[in-house]
């Protein structure tokens, strides 16, 4: 009984931890889980726009066309170099003379007329099927397969080294942690060169009841994070510490360090920059969940200097964290503050009321 209550548990945590994770709108490499549904404007909208919908499919489908492409071009003119050489008769079953002369070489079959279409197009060039002056049709086809071979070779190869080279790509090096009264937030480049003009910020998506009873989802709430040197023209070569300050201003003074796990929110955080070595737009993005957010804790030191000079980002304390004495709310601290400051500045009690006595001796003697 214990152990079935155990893997029930267990079952149960399971399932849990995989719904929040189905819930979550930015997963934490950065991509979107939104579904859109009933939307009125054609697909045939995607099909205007073939290269951006081809760079946006996944490797699978796109090397899915990509072989396509191909295997149906090549297949598409060799029925047309069939049928070229059925219409002029140069199959062999059509017993041509010795005299005659084929449109094509050596084109006995479909399987033949498939291999000359192949070697057309990719000019591979055995020597041993070739067109002849015989037929004006042959020649006008072979220019023709020529000419879209070459489209096709440089809008699928353009469209594979795009993929590659896709700045999202070069996101997949920035990294985040898991993870006055701030919210710390450490982000680090993998790599040496670095991200241009980078500007970081943040959006809480939660649900929110307006004062008239309507009910929001993903309602947005801007969350500026800073450092030291200010959130704009960030100088990316080392591991950063980001913070968004908690006062009166920001959407977590009123969680606690009790309630903070009960709350229903997700904070989304986007690393805008220019990548220095293609000049290309990057954006990188995760999210954070409540169950992420550490209560009383700040990130352990993972920048050092060795002997001979120079700096060393140890990645082991990246995410690494250290209990730290904090209060369990912002508006307890912001109150113990306003109590101290008002007890330096002595304001007047105006219900103080100073009453005279009268000092009359009753004493007889």
């Amino acid at each position: 009984e214990a152990m079935f209550n155990y893997l029930r548990k267990r079952f149960a945590s399971h399932i849990t931890e995989r719904s929040r994770r189905k819930a979550r709108l930015v997963s934490k490499d950065g991509r979107c889980n939104i579904e859109f549904g009933n939307v009125e404007q054609s697909r045939f909208v995607f099909l205007i726009d073939i290269w951006t919908t081809i760079l946006d499919l996944r490797w699978r489908y796109k090397m899915t066309i990509f072989i396509s492409a191909f295997l149906g071009s090549w297949f598409l003119f060799g029925l047309l170099w069939y049928v070229v050489a059925y219409i002029h008769k140069d199959l062999p079953e059509f017993n041509p003379s010795i005299n005659h002369t084929p449109c094509v070489e050596n084109i006995n079959g479909l399987t033949s007329a498939f291999l000359f279409s192949l070697e057309t197009q990719v000019t591979i060039g055995y020597g041993f099927r070739c067109v002849t002056e015989q037929c004006v049709t042959a020649i006008f086809l072979l220019i023709f397969q020529s000419i879209l071979g070459v489209i096709i070779n440089s809008f699928m190869c353009g469209a594979i080294l795009a993929k590659i080279s896709r700045s999202k790509n070069r996101a997949k090096t920035i990294t985040f942690s898991s993870g006055k009264l701030c919210l710390l937030i450490r982000v680090a480049n993998l790599r040496k060169s670095l991200l241009i003009g980078s500007h970081i910020y943040g959006k809480l998506l939660k649900t929110t009841i307006t004062p008239e009873g309507e009910t929001i989802i993903l309602d947005q709430v801007n969350i500026e994070f800073i450092v030291d040197a200010g959130n704009e023209n960030l100088f990316f070569i080392s591991p950063l510490t980001i913070y968004h300050i908690i006062d009166k201003n920001s959407p977590f003074f009123h969680m606690a360090a009790e309630t903070i796990l009960q709350q229903d929110f997700e904070l989304v955080v986007f690393l805008d920059g220019t990548v220095e070595a293609t000049s290309a737009t990057c954006q990188v993005r995760t999210s954070y969940i409540p169950e992420e957010v550490l209560w009383g804790y700040r990130f352990a030191p993972i920048v050092s200097k060795t002997k001979e000079g120079k700096y060393r980002v140890d990645f082991q304390n990246f995410s690494k964290t250290v209990a730290v004495e904090m209060p369990h709310c912002a508006f307890c601290l912001y109150n113990e503050k306003e109590a101290k400051a008002k007890e330096k500045k002595g304001y007047d009690n105006p219900g103080f009321v100073l009453a005279e006595v009268s000092e009359a001796s009753d004493t007889k003697m």
